[in-house]
């Protein structure tokens, strides 16, 4: 691990100002993605930023119903909040099917949005990988890919965006509030802070250097059948080769949104049109434009057995 300088941020404003002044800023909260980065030297910060003293761990109501979620809620804290477990199922249990107990304990709502790919070549320092190296090339196109993106994926990477917790946010239809270096808010919707890796994998979300979440928004509650459903290849402590979190009401419509075949949590009005049509049709609408690779072609029908299994359990719930 490479050296840094540390401070504690005042306010989210002062720790935004902070980090816009130095490119080599990183905050800091439960750190369970950045510090184990930094023993590997592949995120080299030279100054951190502990954001744990301000204030932002609190998940309250909002005027119109729904829920306002602090940066750093704690995931079991989030998990286990009643108001969640009982009008946000589907949040709950994605929440619960991520990492370990202690990780959980530990990992923030902000830190787990932001948390980095798990792209074996992206942790490989002597393997070329455009996110970890700009410009360097992608080894993972012509090497060992069953955890690997098939859909919104480029030549430049086909890395798949790691967390259970954002799909679920998803299709709950979150919003993501921020503050800038200037002061300046802005709120927009979790679809939007994920960038697809195009020819520059190495630029992940949209947020400017500096910008920091504040918190996340849950609009009312769906009525419906809450699922999620992880498939991976141990029981615990893996991560997902197909998710899959849906919302769906007694008539067959709903929402749907997927993980581990992206670069980010996958969703389109598309499939969300086709719910009532079963498994196969959501599944062609999710994987339109798919480009696989012969280790994880698998995930093809694997996603739309996952999905009629979803739709399966919705129909008994109904």
């Amino acid at each position: 691990m490479r050296p840094f300088t540390y401070e504690r941020a005042s306010s989210a404003k002062d720790a935004a100002e902070t980090a816009s002044r130095n490119p080599g800023a990183k905050f800091i909260a439960g750190g369970t993605n950045l510090l184990d980065l930094m023993k590997l030297q592949i995120e080299t910060p030279t100054h951190l930023i502990d954001v744990n003293g301000l204030g932002l761990d609190r998940i309250e109501a909002t005027r119109d119903g729904g829920l306002r979620v602090g940066a750093l809620v704690r995931n079991s804290d989030l998990s286990a909040d009643e108001r969640v477990r009982t009008r946000y199922g589907v949040l709950s249990r994605a929440i619960a099917a991520g990492a370990s107990g202690q990780l959980r304990n530990m990992a923030t709502t902000a830190g787990n949005l932001l948390q980095r790919t798990r792209c074996p070549y992206f942790y490989d320092v002597d393997q070329r990988c455009n996110k970890r190296k700009p410009g360097s090339g992608c080894a993972a196109q012509e090497g060992f890919t069953r955890h690997l993106g098939i859909v919104g994926v480029s030549e430049a990477c086909i890395a798949t965006y790691p967390g259970d917790m954002a799909v679920a946010l998803r299709v709950l239809g979150a919003t993501v509030e921020t503050i800038r270096p200037d002061g300046a808010t802005r709120a927009f919707p979790l679809e939007e802070l994920h960038r697809l890796p195009g020819t520059k994998p190495d630029i992940e979300t949209t947020l400017v250097h500096g910008e920091i979440i504040t918190g996340v928004v849950l609009p009312p509650p769906t009525a419906g059948a809450h699922l999620y459903r992880k498939v991976r290849d141990r029981a615990s402590y893996a991560f997902a080769l197909v998710s899959v979190a849906a919302i769906v009401q007694r008539d067959g419509t709903g929402r749907i949104a997927v993980g581990g075949i992206a670069p980010r949590p996958w969703a389109n009005a598309a499939a969300d049109a086709t719910l009532p049509q079963g498994a196969a049709a959501v599944s062609a609408a999710l994987l339109a434009g798919a480009t696989t690779k012969p280790d994880n072609a698998f995930k093809v029908k694997l996603l739309e057995r996952t999905i009629a299994s979803v739709l399966a359990e919705a129909k008994a719930q109904s």
